[in-house]
């Protein structure tokens, strides 16, 4: 009986990842694209993604947002994103393990350090 629930829910859990994945994709190929990389990368359990993911995808047209404001300065749009993810912290923080939390503050940071380095080299051609 426990193995047919574990199966049940196990099953349950990737009908549903998979159907927030192809809602990700249908919106915007890329996010869906790199929200399952961030989920490989992180090596997230199929529980895990169930919560984890909703709040990436909440997060990602906030964060488009502020990269495609043309008013805000590069130092402003940092400072945004960085307070966008301050917000989803707390949630984060309690579904991911503190080494998967660290490994994902990791992959922001790098994704800023990104745009910015791009945003330059950009400027300077």
């Amino acid at each position: 009986m426990k193995k047919t629930l574990t199966l049940l829910t196990s099953a349950a859990c990737l009908g549903a990842i998979l159907t927030l994945t192809s809602a990700a994709s249908a919106q915007a190929p890329s996010g869906a694209a790199k929200l399952q990389a961030i989920s490989q990368q992180l090596q997230l359990t199929p529980k895990q993604k169930l919560e984890v993911l909703p709040i990436l995808q909440e997060e990602g047209p906030k964060l488009e947002a502020i990269k495609k404001n043309t008013s805000l300065t590069g130092m402003q749009k940092v400072e945004q994103l960085k307070a966008i993810h301050a917000q989803t912290a707390p949630q984060l923080q309690k579904i991911l393990s503190p080494a998967q939390y660290q490994k994902l503050t990791a992959i922001r940071n790098q994704e800023i350090k990104q745009a910015v380095a791009k945003k330059r080299a950009a400027a300077k051609a």
